[in-house]
């Protein structure tokens, strides 16, 4: 009998971000498995044709992605545990890849999972599902998984500190960015500098707030929010734009064929982030050769390199001296894009799948 891959995509939203831009990417390189794929009708769209036929997947249902909030984690959760195990079964499974770090407990299916970062630990919230998750399920599911995959050197790190998983049993596998969508486009520069992604606390975007503040002539400038609001802290960061007389703008969530434009025309893309398991934002922006401000924390100093100013995101005046060089100085500009564009050469999607395909082999 063959062996057979099944890719669990259950988590796939609708509007792609994080974890989905990174299963949608890898797939195209793990053609050659013929795997099958547990994949919603509605996060098809996220394939193209050439990809995904109807021999490859096999439909779920889609309420269980983080579009469904709390009611969706726990559909997927319960779907994981106790329905997932039988259509491996019936699909005759040798091999469960499932992207983020999730699969049965207590059975005999051999799996591997990527581990993306441990933020709910090192930021935990009372009361917070994601916190509990972090805390109890995901060791769970190291333990017995066959092996792990991590977004960077800096969360399988945090596997061993906080999980005290055997280093022999982690690989990092850097992510990367589409090179024909993020590229340099020659556009004139406008008057906004530039965050994207969440407004999670941990994304300290409060610090980079009160940092534009202090420019000598902010209201010559925008600051620039792409991303989902969330209630419980987007409320919070407009008042505080309010209170110290500053242009900031939010922009809601943004459609990936909008990003490259966005990005290209910011001053720079400002990403102080006290911590993450990868960074995305920061490796886009230097595809598009936008300069970047970022942290000098966790895997931020992997991704940028020597190719963005990095700075103690707990230090706002660090982060304002940064804003202010890249206003006041074009020459440190011109070398953040030159610097930029070399360093994301050296991500492909290609290359991180090819890098799993290898990991995945080894267990079939």
């Amino acid at each position: 009998m063959s062996e057979q891959l099944i890719i669990n995509l259950s988590f796939l939203m609708t509007q792609p971000t994080g974890h989905s831009i990174y299963a949608r990417n890898i797939i195209p390189a793990l053609r050659s498995f013929q795997p099958k794929l547990l994949v919603s009708e509605a996060a098809l769209p996220q394939f193209p044709d050439h990809f995904v036929d109807h021999s490859d997947y096999i439909a779920i249902p889609g309420n269980m992605n983080p579009d469904h909030g709390s009611k969706g984690h726990l559909r997927r959760l319960l779907w994981t545990q106790f329905r997932l195990p039988a259509r491996h079964r019936q699909l005759r499974g040798s091999l469960l890849f499932t992207p983020i770090p999730e699969m049965p407990l207590w059975s005999r299916i051999p799996s591997v999972v990527t581990l993306h970062d441990l933020i709910p630990l090192r930021f935990p919230r009372k009361r917070s599902p994601l916190t509990t998750y972090a805390r109890y399920y995901v060791p769970q599911v190291l333990k017995q998984a066959k092996h792990v995959i991590c977004d960077s050197e800096a969360t399988a790190q945090d596997a061993i500190d906080f999980y005290k998983i055997p280093a022999s049993k982690l690989t990092s596998v850097p992510l990367a960015h589409d090179a024909s969508h993020f590229r340099f486009l020659d556009l004139p520069t406008q008057n906004y500098f530039l965050y994207i992604g969440r407004c999670d606390p941990h994304k300290n975007l409060q610090r980079a707030i009160a940092a534009f503040a202090q420019l000598p002539q902010h209201s010559d400038y925008e600051f620039w929010i792409a991303g989902t609001p969330d209630p419980r802290y987007t409320p919070m960061l407009e008042a505080e734009a309010w209170d110290l007389g500053v242009q900031v703008r939010f922009l809601n969530y943004v459609a990936y064929d909008d990003l490259p434009r966005l990005i290209n025309q910011a001053i720079a893309v400002v990403f102080p982030s006290l911590w993450e398991g990868f960074g995305l934002p920061v490796l886009e922006a230097m595809a598009c050769g936008t300069p970047v401000i970022t942290s000098n924390l966790s895997s931020l100093p992997e991704v940028a390199g020597e190719a963005a100013l990095l700075v103690d995101p707990y230090n706002v005046n660090a982060i304002a001296e940064a804003m202010q060089m890249i206003v006041e100085q074009p020459q440190v500009r011109s070398q953040l894009r030159f610097q930029g564009l070399q360093q994301a050469k050296q991500f492909s999607w290609e290359k991180t799948g090819m890098a799993i395909g290898e990991i995945l082999k080894s267990y079939l």
